[in-house]
């Protein structure tokens, strides 16, 4: 099938054959008819599936006609959890819209000069971008008008509501107009993101798109144990010296963590630089183009911050901290195996740190190879004490983990601090 068959505007097709893509994914099969039609859609599709273009090519193609309501309001929203993101979705916007007649796009988020955001909300908008922070703060002074809103667009709703903004997005959703299509993207369809999806939608058509990380992308999942902090820095130098790694995106848990490790490997004579939300947007812009642009090898970042890079080059995707959450996981390695190349994901684990990967194994029912690496290898894991008490985090916590209270940046018997005080042994790459 080609994008000429699902019903789209020939200059949107024009568009998206000029960007290189000439056969729609699976998603972009299934959901770009279906909001042609105008349905309310809930859609479930795993990263790099090109549900940014089965969202905005059926909105886009709405642009080819008149608004139906006269104003300066943008007639699609799109809310995404982060500012890179956003940027990411106005790109496509203005990638896939470039054959439209005075089209005019805005992103709204947070690092950016506010009062250039408010002189572009004075002339007619078409598609706004925007997080819900940033968006309601603009409701709130009464800079937007939401009266000939045709479609909003929830992007990552899942991730939205673990960043807690589901008052922001309830205030918006009262916003709308109740007449709206609304189409919502997550990772999952279930739980609080289904409950918030049977409130704001309209006998909404279900999509999804399943498949194993493994069919997802050509991504080789390796897993090392490290016994200390001391050890698993040793072991990133190694995996950073590797003849075959183009670029690097290495996670951290705590934007200090980024700051401190992407320093030291600059030390090391390694082009690295951090990215996290402390970060200025003007400065995580720049990070972001010299990454593009392959003056920067390594990414030292967050996982807030890394959501929606998406560069080709990147090669090697490596959990320095392993994620606390399995679905973190999924996300982290997307960043690799991009545009049908292949990548290799690491994650380097303590060994107490054993429940955790088991819990991202059984979320992407795959097992992680456990490799080492000659002179590097661990040695065996210390017992673990015995427990009077419940885990520490709780009945669905994970061996290992941060005890909640005092003493939040002591090391544990392995070495290793708990990431969640944003502290980490000063043994680093030596």
């Amino acid at each position: 099938m080609s994008f000429n068959e699902l019903g789209l505007d020939h200059s949107l097709v024009r568009a998206v054959e000029h960007a290189g893509y000439h056969s729609p994914t699976e998603v972009q099969r299934r959901a770009i008819p279906a909001a042609l039609a105008g349905r309310d859609l809930l859609v479930s599709s795993h990263t790099g599936s090109g549900k940014t273009a089965a969202f905005l090519l059926p909105c886009l193609h709405r642009l080819t006609q008149p608004a139906k309501v006269a104003g300066i309001g943008p007639r699609i929203l799109v809310l995404t959890p982060t500012r890179e993101l956003a940027l990411q979705v106005q790109q496509g916007a203005l990638t896939y819209g470039r054959q439209l007649r005075r089209m005019r796009t805005i992103a709204l988020v947070g690092g950016t000069p506010y009062g250039q955001q408010l002189r572009d909300l004075r002339s007619p908008v078409d598609v706004a971008i925007a997080t819900p922070g940033r968006l309601i703060d603009h409701l709130e002074r009464g800079r937007i008008d939401f009266s000939r809103l045709e479609v909003l667009i929830f992007d990552e709703a899942d991730r939205m509501l673990d960043m807690g903004f589901i008052d922001d997005i309830e205030t918006i959703v009262r916003r709308c107009p109740s007449d709206r299509q609304t189409l919502l993207f997550s990772a999952t369809l279930e739980g609080v993101v289904g409950d918030m999806a049977r409130r704001m939608t309209r006998e909404p058509e279900r999509i999804e798109v399943a498949g194993s990380v493994q069919n997802r992308a050509q991504i080789d999942q390796k897993l090392l144990f490290a016994d200390d902090m001391g050890h698993k820095a040793k072991l990133l130098k190694h995996i950073l010296k590797d003849e075959g790694l183009q670029q690097a995106v290495v996670f951290t848990a705590t934007k200090r963590a980024a700051e401190e490790l992407s320093e030291e490997l600059r030390n090391e004579g390694f082009a690295a630089a951090a990215l996290h939300g402390d970060m200025h947007q003007s400065l995580r812009n720049r990070t972001l183009e010299k990454l593009r642009h392959g003056r920067t090898t390594i990414l030292v970042a967050t996982d807030v911050a890394a959501r929606g890079i998406d560069v080709a080059g990147i090669s090697h995707v490596i959990n320095f901290d392993a994620p606390r959450q399995a679905e973190d996981y999924v996300h982290r390695i997307g960043r690799t195996g991009r545009a049908g190349r292949s990548g290799i994901a690491f994650t380097l684990a303590g060994h107490t740190e054993r429940g955790l990967i088991r819990n991202i194994e059984r979320y992407t029912n795959s097992s992680l190879a456990v490799e080492t690496i000659p002179g590097l290898e661990p040695t065996a894991p210390p017992p673990r004490p015995r427990r009077s008490g419940p885990r520490p985090g709780g009945g669905g916590g994970y061996r290992g983990a941060p005890r909640r209270g005092g003493g939040g940046g002591a090391p544990r018997r392995d070495g290793f601090r708990p990431s969640n005080g944003g502290q980490r042994s000063r043994s680093s790459v030596e």
